[in-house]
């Protein structure tokens, strides 16, 4: 298990090699997420349309290993946008990863881009 958890690496805006176009912009719900495959990788994106933003972490929940993040609530903890695991509602940033909880590894997050009506998703492979 550990293993999956070790092909997310986050990447930073400045690292991406690669934007990788993953669907229309019409494709994702509004305040909610979806899910995309990149290589060997479920990346869950989240169109926050409240604020405005877009954001893109790795689908695999650290606590239980499995793959539902793109399916969380999102929302926002002292001003922080975050998603919350549906299965046992543990907390990530979704700005840096972190867990809110306090009790979970952080997971990776991605950059995200829009042109012309288009999601990108940056990776640094």
């Amino acid at each position: 298990m550990e293993k999956i958890l070790e092909s997310y690496k986050t990447t930073a805006v400045e690292d991406v090699t690669v934007w990788y176009e993953a669907a229309k912009v019409s494709e994702f719900p509004k305040n909610g997420g979806a899910c995309i495959k990149y290589k060997s990788k479920q990346i869950a994106i989240f169109n926050f349309e409240r604020k405005n933003s877009w954001y893109a972490c790795q689908n695999v929940c650290p606590h239980k290993m499995e793959m539902v993040l793109s399916r969380g609530m999102i929302g926002e903890q002292s001003g922080v946008p975050k998603v919350a695991c549906p299965m046992h509602k543990k907390t990530f940033s979704l700005e840096n990863g972190e867990n809110l909880n306090g009790d979970l590894p952080a997971i990776a997050t991605y950059p995200v881009k829009i042109e012309n009506d288009t999601v990108y998703i940056g990776f640094s492979e």
